[in-house]
């Protein structure tokens, strides 16, 4: 599949680069040898589309015996997609999925009325030296959408729509963007691409959504003369043409927006909501911890232990 070059409107220039809405800088949390970076929920701008939670997870190198133990933990109102670029993770649900996520692959959670998963890097892969390196982000759902089941889904790197030219390769993670749409539904109309530039080639993003953000995670791009290294999202206004240039080194970018919700959206922990009644009535479930006929149930296969409510 090649390129069209007719998606390519110049950079824009001198003023243009007001069209940058909000500028992110993510914060960084040391989790033990393990650094998270989280540019969503940002203080100026608490969703990006439906996205309402990115993380940057790594890179992150581990000697033989080590990895990632998240144990078992709730969800409900969001959708999590867990994509990587090196490493592997070892996803477990209370819907039975047994699921090892690697990189370029789809992973779509969706919480609705409640779902548990742990995620762990074990067996083979931690005995030997390996790395981590990918991005977690969660999708808030559509109000009527918050109490549906649970579900999990699958999409190998391989059955995702790539878009490859004048230095560009484009991987279409979920959504519609360029004319091309990923065979994963989403709950809402949303886009999100993964995004290699060699130096000096150039990207617009799509036009045709509402709210669109880039998130620079190697190298720089420029915009109108102003450049933006790696750990950078941008925020763009809607309706802009915009056009991004990688550096000297190149880039790869994680581009990703779509439709705005009805309203904002109550956070708390790993619960997302409409309604701070919802996020209530999970806290309590949670802490009830009827795991046989409760709201939650733990994971198949890892349900010796969880992670317990917090204090606050």
């Amino acid at each position: 599949m090649s390129w069209n070059p007719a998606l390519d409107p110049d950079c824009p220039k001198g003023d243009a680069v007001d069209a940058i809405e909000t500028v992110i800088v993510p914060r960084a949390r040391d989790l033990g040898g393990f650094e998270v970076r989280r540019a969503l929920p940002a203080p100026k701008r608490q969703m990006v589309g439906p996205f309402i939670f990115f993380d940057q997870m790594g890179p992150a190198e581990f000697l033989s015996g080590q990895g990632i133990d998240v144990r078992p933990h709730p969800h409900i109102g969001l959708a999590t997609v867990t994509y990587l670029h090196r490493g592997s993770i070892h996803h477990r649900d209370s819907l039975g999925t047994d699921s090892w996520i690697n990189p370029g692959d789809v992973n779509l959670m969706i919480a609705g009325h409640g779902i548990t998963h742990s995620e762990r890097v074990d067996g083979a892969v931690r005995e030997a030296p390996h790395s981590l390196f990918g991005i977690q982000s969660w999708i808030a759902l559509p109000e009527d959408k918050e109490d549906d089941p649970a579900e999990f889904i699958h999409a190998a790197a391989g059955d995702l729509p790539m878009m490859e030219g004048e230095g560009k390769e484009v991987r279409l993670i979920l959504g519609s963007a360029y004319g091309e749409t990923a065979q994963v539904e989403t709950p809402s109309e949303m886009f999100y691409l993964d995004a290699v530039l060699q130096a000096g080639a150039s990207i617009p993003l799509p036009d045709d959504h509402e709210d669109r953000g880039v998130y620079v995670l190697t190298g720089s791009v420029e915009v109108a003369g102003e450049v933006f290294d790696a750990g950078r999202m941008m925020v763009f206004r809607p309706g802009d043409r915009i056009s991004l240039k990688a550096g000297a080194g190149g880039a790869r970018l994680m581009i990703l927006g779509g439709a705005t919700l009805n309203g904002p959206r109550h956070i708390w922990w790993n619960f997302v909501a409409s309604s701070k009644d919802k996020i209530d009535a999970a806290k309590e479930a949670w802490r009830a911890g009827d795991w046989a006929h409760g709201r939650f149930q733990l994971p198949v296969g890892d349900a010796d232990e969880f992670i317990p409510l917090p204090e606050k």
